[in-house]
């Protein structure tokens, strides 16, 4: 497959572009592992971001009802169109998945030949410059997903994977474990891309959420509480919250509901669980509406 990438990339004169954060996934087995992680079915369209020149596409394609794959590399769509050609069941969309309206673009495939729905999944090997981004877009755009398979780099994937107490844990862990469930499929080393990255990678599986674990009275609101925690990690509870205006909550405020919660003023926002998280949320939430603040 390395070998294959290469002579493709050569013989049409491609170079990897660092703007877009290219590497080509070259083994086979790493790519069967992603496939193989989505547990796909002809019931299913997967979103694909960031194909390439379809090495994961082709996999995909076997076993998926419908591939949608966003390329944002226009140079790369011409190409996609020709080696995919034996695959009728791919739809390629050039544009920039963070300004694509998702729902828009994706329903016209979320209908299988017979009238029945689809399930949605989503597979990506993502450019790792913009794996956050993109992650919270899919998280919060309310794509009804069943499951997502992400390629990213593997201090991110511990970072998604962490839990309360350790230095990895952050806005990103609190997000996943609010949406999600999260499992690790494989580590894949630098020699299986083109060009070959800097870093491990780690593929991981999110699968969504039918009911959050918390119940919130405002979820916006919630993650707000959670920005303004480890927006300044080094700021105890008592002053991180109170110094975030946003939250409308001053710092004799912040301090009550602290303590109506049960939550220590001295402790940091990494040492809070996301059942913690949702109690100083729902009270600062009472506290505004007994305050006016909407």
């Amino acid at each position: 497959m390395e070998a294959d990438v290469r002579s493709i990339l050569k013989k049409l004169n491609i170079r990897p572009s660092k703007a877009f954060g290219q590497n080509f996934l070259t083994d086979r087995w790493a790519l069967q592992g992603i496939a193989d992680a989505a547990e796909l079915t002809s019931n299913d369209t997967v979103l694909e971001i960031g194909p390439g020149i379809g090495s994961l596409t082709s996999y995909l394609a076997e076993d998926a009802g419908c591939v949608v794959a966003v390329e944002i590399d226009k140079r790369l769509v011409p190409i996609l169109h020709d080696l995919l050609i034996g695959y009728r069941n791919v739809h390629i969309i050039n544009a920039d998945i963070l300004r694509l309206d998702l729902k828009k673009e994706l329903a016209p495939f979320m209908t299988s030949p017979d009238g029945s729905p689809r399930s949605l999944k989503v597979v990506a090997n993502l450019p790792y410059y913009i794996t956050t981004p993109v992650i919270m877009k899919l998280l919060e755009n309310g794509l009804d997903a069943e499951c997502m398979v992400f390629m990213v780099q593997k201090e991110v994937a511990e970072r998604m994977m962490a839990k309360p107490g350790g230095k990895d844990y952050g806005a990103l862990s609190v997000a996943v474990a609010y949406y999600t469930k999260p499992s690790v499929i494989m580590n894949v080393p630098p020699d299986c891309f083109i060009p070959r990255p800097g870093v491990d990678s780690t593929v991981i599986r999110l699968d969504l959420n039918k009911t959050p674990p918390v119940e919130l009275k405002d979820r916006d609101l919630f993650f707000k509480v959670v920005k303004a925690a480890f927006g300044q990690r080094r700021k105890t509870l008592a002053n991180a919250l109170s110094n975030a205006v946003y939250l409308g909550a001053n710092k004799e405020q912040v301090l009550k509901i602290l303590g109506e919660t049960g939550i220590d003023e001295m402790q940091r926002g990494e040492t809070l669980s996301i059942q913690q998280f949702a109690l100083l949320a729902n009270r600062i939430y009472e506290l505004r509406k007994e305050s006016g603040i909407q």
